[in-house]
């Protein structure tokens, strides 16, 4: 959905179409969640910052100038909102993003559940690895790499309100910190 239909949404939205409300919070809470992830909130504290974020955007419905970048003014809310939560508590996160749920061994021979096994077991040992690498990167790489995961990607000009970096700066911002993710994991032999 391009900036002009969410613009649209908005307009719909402040003038009462609930329709148009639910529709621009489906289209734009991965963005919203994008931006409390990567400031490493606890689940608790996340969904306070998200639900303030919306209800300061409700607040404001009349006072948006230019609502095809509501986009840019939800993420540069949740960003704000955010470094409240991380000032008043005056902690750091512990990011939880490695745990994964073990899959089951699919029904059949008991050769099948040991190969499932170890495939799972293969497929966890990596995934620690990535996010022990992931762990090393600077504050700022892993806070645009959890950004940019969102789904669907944000915009840059809302990655860029959400985390304060010029838009310009993103593209090689991102480049040089898969860069260096990919060079962490060399190190560890990680395919």
């Amino acid at each position: 959905m391009d900036r002009e239909a969410i613009g649209a949404l908005f307009r719909a939205a402040a003038e009462g179409d609930a329709a148009a409300w639910k529709a621009l919070v489906e289209r734009l809470a991965p963005l919203v969640w994008s931006v409390v992830r990567a400031h490493g909130l606890s689940d608790a504290d996340g969904h306070e910052v998200f639900q303030t974020t919306w209800f300061r955007l409700a607040q404001h419905l009349t006072r948006i100038r230019e609502p095809e970048k509501v986009g840019s003014w939800l993420a540069s809310t949740a960003r704000h909102e955010c470094l409240k939560v991380i000032k008043a508590s005056r902690r750091e996160s512990p990011v939880g993003d490695a745990r994964l749920l073990d899959r089951a061994a699919p029904d059949g021979s008991p050769e099948d559940a040991v190969l499932a096994a170890e495939e799972a077991a293969e497929h966890s040992e990596r995934t620690r690895r990535l996010w022990a690498a992931f762990e090393e990167l600077s504050e700022a790489c892993r806070r645009l790499l959890r950004v940019l995961m969102a789904s669907p990607p944000p915009h840059y000009q809302e990655v860029s309100a959400a985390l304060g970096i010029p838009v310009g700066g993103i593209g090689p911002t991102r480049l040089r910190c898969l860069r260096r993710l990919r060079a962490l994991l060399t190190d560890r032999d990680v395919r």
